[in-house]
């Protein structure tokens, strides 16, 4: 999410889908706070079983807040080889959570 290479931003939306399903709301229910850190947690693990990390620096094996980073991104076509795999492995994992 906007270069920064922290968290993937697969995992990001996932982890805001993830809230909108159980999340506690502004009832400020535990319970539903809670299964929303289970539902999380077990994303994760699913995820970086998969992939390795959800770090996006550590999935890309380049840092694309650096220009170089940035252009060895683009040379590989990592978008289009990796990223679009994040993706579609971040549905699929919610697809069998949800």
């Amino acid at each position: 999410m906007a270069r920064f290479g922290r968290t993937c931003g697969a995992v990001t939306g996932a982890y805001m889908v993830i809230g909108l399903k159980y999340g506690m709301g502004i009832d400020e229910n535990l319970e539903a706070k809670e299964k929303t850190y289970q539902v999380i947690r077990e994303f994760t693990e699913r995820f970086q079983e998969n992939n390795g990390s959800v770090v996006c620096k550590e999935l890309l094996g380049c840092d694309i807040n650096t220009s170089e980073g940035k252009d060895y991104f683009d040379k590989h076509e990592f978008l289009e080889k990796k990223c679009l795999q994040y993706v579609k492995n971040s549905a699929e994992i919610l697809e069998e959570l949800l």
